[in-house]
């Protein structure tokens, strides 16, 4: 299926404000490959270091596509963009060794082993640390490497639940929800860069060494809960599961099909909506004066939203809210999102040609954007075992080397 998204030719010398960072990434699956991501878009030299013969988990998440016989590697092809990858047997002495010397040419170390399995390999902390005193470690795990839990498998759907993210979004029927998307790792990965970057900041310009980042799944998905816990232990009262923080608010469904969210979050944008529904002398009414009051009422304000959204197809309904300034706007699906004119405007999706040749892969842009020093597209994913060779010629290795540990070919 074809989209009208701009292809976007690699730019494999562009020069972004992360230039001359090196990261190792030994991650694995979604958390590691999304903090990596951050930094490769904006020029970060990421290497990832994949098992030969398997390569990251993330890999083999594919979908079914008649054009793609062993299923389309969506996830892999997004997430492992403007990286390069060499695939060693780690258990081979030879291998570590070229591992040993290529982290002392990094700035950062990304792993997501469980814990424990770091020391298992002879990469403890302290001991990476007596070599490389400038590294950044980022250690990536679901519960984090100390407490009860830490040895515990902590996939994202896990913490989803645990964080209390399913227990606020449970169905009508109590029901708790898990995401359909790796929420809990994306989060993760983003609060990542983050603490990346800070931990940059101590060496290069506070003078400090590198340090170990403890990157659980949990703690970046409690941060972004809202204060449910901090309400419940000051009340002794968590908030429903379904609880607004502001009425009039949320999607309503057309008299065509369509549906669109609205949010009336401010006194002035609640008037608004009020005054779209023909119902502006409502507002001072004391049920709908204020927020609390709307909350207290919200079954009757939502009746009067709906109701009136119910006699309007989607295009005037938009028309008729946005008109009077309603902070409203289309729930939209894939299809639509790629259709949509702001979209397009903006560039938020691109296409770039996979690296084996093929259909080019609509992918999101680069983000966020930076008006001096922005990121950019520099190459597509590579294929398991790519930049093997290329990045142990760069570190001194011989053909004689290159041939022992199998770094001849696009997969060792």
């Amino acid at each position: 299926m074809t989209h009208a998204v701009p292809l976007v030719e690699p730019r494999p010398g562009a020069i972004g404000p992360l230039h001359g960072l090196r990261v190792v990434d030994l991650s694995r699956l979604v958390a590691g490959n999304m903090l990596s991501l951050q930094l490769a878009d904006f020029g970060a030299d990421v290497i990832k270091v994949e098992a030969a013969g398997r390569g990251d988990t993330l890999r083999a998440w594919r979908a079914q596509d008649a054009d793609h016989p062993e299923g389309f590697d969506a996830w892999w092809q997004v997430y492992g963009r403007n990286k390069r990858s060499v695939a060693l047997d780690l258990r081979d002495a030879e291998a570590m060794a070229w591992l040993h010397r290529l982290l002392a040419t990094a700035q950062v170390l990304v792993e997501s082993f469980r814990p424990g399995t770091l020391e298992a390999m002879g990469l403890a902390p302290a001991r990476l640390h007596e070599a490389h005193p400038s590294l950044v470690i980022v250690r990536i795990s679901g519960w984090g490497q100390d407490g009860p839990y830490s040895g515990l498998p902590g996939f994202g759907s896990l913490i989803e639940g645990f964080s209390g993210y399913a227990h606020k979004h449970r169905d009508g029927d109590g029901v708790p929800g898990l995401p359909n998307m790796a929420l809990a790792d994306m989060v993760t990965g983003l609060t990542g860069a983050f603490a990346v970057m800070a931990a940059l900041r101590a060496v290069e310009v506070g003078g400090g060494g590198g340090q170990v980042i403890d990157l659980s799944l949990l703690e970046p998905m409690a941060a972004v809960m809202g204060p449910d816990v901090t309400q419940y232990a000051a009340t002794g009262a968590a908030p429903p599961a379904h609880e607004k923080i502001a009425s009039p608010r949320g999607a309503y469904r057309c008299r065509d099909g369509g549906w669109v969210s609205l949010s009336g979050s401010t006194q002035t944008m609640a008037r608004r909506v009020f005054e779209a529904l023909g119902h502006g002398a409502l507002f001072d009414d004391p049920r709908f004066s204020s927020n609390a009051a709307r909350l207290r009422h919200d079954a009757e304000v939502d009746r009067l939203v709906s109701g009136a959204i119910a006699q309007l197809d989607l295009a005037d309904c938009l028309a008729r809210f946005r008109g009077l300034g309603v902070t409203i706007g289309p729930i939209q699906s894939p299809a639509e999102i790629l259709a949509d004119p702001h979209v397009r405007a903006r560039g938020v999706y691109v296409q770039l040609q996979p690296a084996g040749g093929g259909r080019p892969v609509t992918m999101h842009n680069v983000t966020p954007r930076l008006a001096g020093t922005p990121g950019a597209l520099r190459r597509a994913a590579p294929a398991l075992g790519e930049h093997t060779a290329e990045v142990l010629a760069e570190l001194g290795a011989d053909a004689a080397a290159l041939g022992r540990i199998g770094a001849g070919g696009a997969a060792a």
